[in-house]
C-alpha cells in the first residue's frame, strides 16, 4: 500500500515484486457506481495530450497532475464517450511486467463510432488504426499501433454496454480460470470462446461489478 498525495490509499498489486496493476477506492462522484478497470495510455507529453484532447473532440475529466514522483498523469473521455487514463511515466513507467499470466497483455477500445473515435487516437497520442479480417466468426477488427507495433485494439459497442476501455489478462487456462472465478463470486458476461491465433477469451464481471477479459494464448505450433 502506499498513500497517493490525493487521500486514500492506494494499493499496487505486484508478480514477485513487480509492479503489474493498481487497487484504488472508488471515487467520492461514482458512488453507488460499478467498479471499473481504469486503463492508462503512454505519453510523452500529458500536458500536450491533454491539450490535443480537448482539441479533438474530447473531454478532459482530469486535469494533468503530478503523483509524486511516479509520474504524471490526466484523464480524458474521448468523443465515443470512453474514458481513458493518460500518463507520462516518471520513476514509474508503467507495469514491470506485461503478455505473461497474471498481467495485463491486451487492451481494447469499446465504442459505437469506432472509424470516428480512431482519429482522435491519432491526434491524441499517434496511434494509427488498421482493420483486419479476424475470421468468419469474429470478422473485422481494429487494431492501434505504434512505429508498426500493435498496442491495443477496438470493437464496436455490444447492446446495453457503455463505451469503455477492456482490460486483458494473460492466464494459462481461460476455463479453469473462469471455474475459480465463479467460485469466489464472479458472473461469466459472456462464454469462453476461440479465435484461431490469438487464442481462447473469457468475458467475465467481478462480485463489485467490473467487468474484465481473459486471454489464453493459442497453442504452440510444433517446431
Amino acid at each position: 500500500h502506499q498513500p497517493p498525495d490525493q487521500g486514500g490509499v492506494y494499493s499496487l498489486a505486484t508478480i514477485e515484486a513487480d509492479r503489474v496493476a493498481g487497487l484504488s477506492g472508488q471515487q467520492p462522484d461514482r458512488q453507488g457506481q460499478p467498479a471499473q478497470w481504469n486503463v492508462y495510455l503512454a505519453a510523452d507529453d500529458v500536458d500536450g495530450a491533454a491539450e490535443r484532447a480537448l482539441a479533438s473532440g474530447g473531454k478532459v475529466l482530469a486535469d494533468p497532475m503530478d503523483v509524486g514522483p511516479a509520474g504524471r498523469m490526466a484523464v480524458v473521455q474521448d468523443p465515443g464517450g470512453a474514458i481513458v487514463g493518460l500518463w507520462q511515466g516518471g520513476e514509474l513507467a508503467g507495469a514491470e511486467r506485461a503478455n505473461e499470466p497474471g498481467t495485463n497483455i491486451w487492451n481494447e477500445l469499446t465504442v459505437d463510432d469506432i472509424d470516428g473515435t480512431a482519429g482522435f487516437y491519432r491526434e491524441v497520442l499517434g496511434l494509427e488504426p488498421e482493420k483486419q479480417d479476424m475470421g468468419p466468426d469474429a470478422g473485422a477488427y481494429t487494431t492501434f499501433s505504434i512505429d508498426g507495433r500493435s498496442v491495443a485494439g477496438a470493437m464496436p459497442i455490444q447492446p446495453g454496454m457503455r463505451p469503455h476501455w477492456n482490460v486483458y489478462f494473460n492466464v494459462d487456462d481461460v476455463d479453469a480460470t473462469v471455474a475459480r472465478a465463479q467460485e469466489l463470486g464472479a458472473e461469466v458476461a459472456h462464454p469462453a470462446f476461440d479465435i484461431p491465433g490469438v487464442g481462447r477469451l473469457g468475458y467475465l464481471r467481478d462480485p463489485q461489478g467490473a467487468t474484465f477479459n481473459l486471454l489464453q494464448n493459442p497453442p504452440e505450433e510444433p517446431a
